[in-house]
Order: C-alpha cells, then sequence, then structure tokens
C-alpha cells in the first residue's frame, strides 16, 4: 500500500511513463476531473461582487482578529475581487484538481474529497485524505511555496493555513495533517506535514474569535504598515493587500486622505504614506 511519503515521486513517474488512457476507469477518473474544473469556473465566472459572510467558517478561523471582526461584524461591504485576482483563483482551482487526479492516477488512495467537518458549531470542508492523512492543497506563488518547501509556514502565515488544518485534523481527532503544494509558476511540488507541536487548539481559538466579534469595536490593526525601499514611502504589508476590508481599515492613511494605489508591472501597491511619488501610475 502506497503512502504520501511517495506522492510527489509517484506523480512524476506517472507523467513521465504515462499510463493507459483508454481504459473505462481511468477515462472515468479524467471525465470528473473535467467536470469538477467546468464547474469551478462556472462558479467563478458566476459570482458578483464578493459576499459578505454571515457565519463563522473553519477556513476563517485562522485569519488575523481584526480581519475576521470586519468580515462577520462590519456594516462595511467588502470590496469587489478585481479581474486580476479572479483570474489567479481560477487557474489555483484548476491546479488544486488537476493534483487531486494526478494524485489518484498514480496509485494513491484518496477519500472524504469535500467533507463536512464541525468544532463548537463552525463548520468546514476539507480538501481531502491522502493515504489516510488529512490534506489541504494549496497553489502557490514561488515566495509562498518556498514556505511550505522548507517547512516554515508556521513562522510565517498570514492567511491562517495552519489554524485551518489544524480545525480539521481536530475535527477528526487525526495526530497528522498534511499540505500538498505546488508552484505555480515552476510546477514544483511538496508535501509540508504538519506535526501535532505546529498545530493549534483549534477549540480555544474559535472560543476567543466568538468573543471578539461579539464587540462593536474591532481588535487592533492585523500588521502594520512597512518601508517601501529607500523612498521614505510606506506601505501595506501583504497580509493586508488581500484583505477586503482594507480600504476601510487604513482610511486614516496618507493624513486622512486613505490609500494610495500605483500600479507596478507585478500588480498595485497600496501605499499609506507617500514621501515621493513613484514614477508609475497612480490608480483609482
Amino acid at each position: 500500500m502506497k503512502t504520501i511519503d511517495t506522492l510527489i515521486e509517484d506523480i512524476h513517474t506517472l507523467l513521465e511513463t504515462g499510463i493507459n488512457t483508454s481504459t473505462v476507469q481511468n477515462r472515468d477518473k479524467i471525465r470528473d476531473f473535467a467536470m469538477e474544473i467546468s464547474s469551478s469556473v462556472a462558479r467563478q465566472l458566476g459570482e458578483g461582487k464578493r459576499e459578505k459572510m454571515t457565519s463563522l467558517r473553519m477556513s476563517q478561523i485562522g485569519k488575523p482578529d481584526r480581519q475576521l471582526w470586519y468580515e462577520l461584524k462590519s456594516p462595511v461591504e467588502p470590496a469587489p475581487i478585481d479581474g486580476q485576482t479572479k483570474l489567479k483563483f481560477i487557474m489555483g482551482d484548476i491546479l488544486e484538481a488537476l493534483l487531486i487526479l494526478l494524485t489518484d492516477l498514480s496509485g494513491h488512495k484518496v477519500t472524504e474529497q469535500q467533507k463536512e467537518v464541525e468544532i463548537d458549531g463552525v463548520k468546514g470542508h476539507k480538501d481531502c485524505r491522502i493515504d489516510g492523512t488529512v490534506v489541504d492543497i494549496k497553489s502557490a506563488s514561488s515566495y509562498a511555496f518556498k514556505k511550505f518547501k522548507e517547512g516554515t509556514l508556521h513562522t510565517d502565515d498570514p492567511f491562517g493555513y495552519i489554524a485551518q488544518i489544524s480545525g480539521y485534523a481536530e475535527a477528526g481527532k487525526d495526530e497528522e495533517a498534511a499540505f500538498f503544494a505546488i508552484d505555480k509558476s515552476s510546477g514544483e511540488m511538496t508535501v509540508m506535514k504538519v506535526e501535532p507541536i505546529r498545530m493549534i487548539n483549534a477549540k480555544q481559538r474559535i472560543g476567543k474569535v466568538k468573543n471578539f466579534i461579539s464587540s462593536d469595536i474591532p481588535p487592533a490593526r492585523c500588521y502594520p504598515d512597512e518601508e517601501d525601499g529607500k523612498s521614505g514611502n510606506r506601505k501595506l504589508a501583504i497580509g493586508c493587500v488581500y484583505c477586503p476590508f482594507k480600504e476601510d481599515c487604513w482610511k486614516d492613511a496618507n493624513g486622512g486622505r486613505g490609500l494610495r494605489k500605483f500600479q507596478y508591472s507585478n500588480g498595485i501597491r497600496y501605499l499609506t504614506q507617500v514621501g515621493k511619488v513613484p514614477d508609475v501610475k497612480e490608480v483609482a
């Protein structure tokens, strides 16, 4: 019986040697993959503005306190998802479905896909189990992938992935879990195991979240702003960049003017303080 320890090696072997795609079983697996992709793309394209969250989900519990407060308590509507970010989400869904297919075709056992779990009324859906191990699948930038590859995610986890997988493991009484990640740029894959010492107590975290959500005053900001090189400018930390409530949260930036946004080649940079106007286009 195969184990998750040989997953990457076995997928590489599958891709290098090929398989018989004409068998009924393999045709069915590839068809199911195509249907999953079709459903995911249709869902992403069919979504309009970002819907405000109305209840706490397992995937949220690791997010910073203030962001969670905004998501669940603030009357402010979340900012819409821009086209570039939406495209990244679609590409991520496709890659993650592909990893499931390759895992299955390489002879590893995939079970409990999107199985619902619950702790103290907070529900979530784990990605799957691979060879009996609770697994969360992530497509990542080269920068983020490095944290999975080197096992350092617990030291820099702005999206709360460790807390999320801790909840899945705790709900299933699992002592170990793993991330199966792929670098979106290079195609490199890695499996990062998460031992009990790296997990959080999900039940306690849920209790804390419920406590501060009951307040009408938001918690302190999640992250301080950062220096933007030697220009004298300051910018949002990466944990704030993808937050849909950053505009309201930082409305006091730039002397009360709010965030200023500049279009760089690698995306929009959000400045909280402008000492020197960048030599790129400022966007509304």
